[in-house]
């Protein structure tokens, strides 16, 4: 059967993907429409392609113990000297991120592997594009903000033409977060559940 390039994600939702998605492309990144726009959890790792349902039975149980968090995104960073790469923070919700990557690649799980850098959550914008490329993606989205509630995540493979495409999304096993929460709390009354 050969070997597949899987990842693991929690996308970013419209309409802050596609925004995110034009955005690293006006600034010049070449691989910006064959990544959908998102949070790594797993970066690319080559896998045997027979070992795909064992993974995917593996991130069911890791979704099941997972809850809905609220994750927020605000300004940019840089991995730069060390990774051409800028993005946007994550400022809220790393931890539960931190949480989750962890125990998708638990040592003794079908995904399990060693990271060439600290775990760090964020969302790329520009990544080994020309330094006054880089800079621009670092000052025009300095401001940037988006949030929404994270109710699962998803795996993805990378296909021969260098696309990543959706194989499956793992929603979370907790009770979801009602639309009404994520709304602004209206005349000093609490939203419905």
């Amino acid at each position: 059967m050969g070997t597949v390039t899987i990842g693991v994600s929690i996308a970013v939702p419209e309409p802050h993907g596609s925004q995110l998605q034009e955005l690293r492309a006006g600034f010049g990144d070449p691989a910006a429409y064959g990544i959908p726009t998102h949070v790594t959890l797993v970066p690319p790792t080559e896998v045997d392609a027979a070992a795909v349902p064992a993974i995917e039975t593996h991130l069911v149980r890791v979704a099941t113990a997972g809850r809905p968090f609220p994750m927020r995104l605000y300004g940019t960073g840089t991995f730069r000297p060390l990774s051409p790469v800028v993005y946007v923070q994550v400022v809220e919700g790393g931890s539960a991120c931190t949480w989750l990557q962890k125990r998708v690649r638990d040592a003794s799980g079908p995904v399990a592997r060693d990271l060439q850098f600290p775990y760090h959550p964020h969302v790329t914008v520009a990544h080994a594009i020309d330094e006054a490329a880089m800079d621009r993606a670092y000052e025009e989205l300095s401001g940037y903000e988006a949030e929404w509630p994270v109710t699962g995540f998803a795996l993805y493979e990378q296909g021969a033409d260098r696309v990543w495409r959706k194989l499956r999304e793992f929603a979370f096993g907790g009770p979801t977060v009602p639309q009404q929460a994520t709304a602004p709390v209206e005349q000093g009354r609490l939203p419905a559940l």
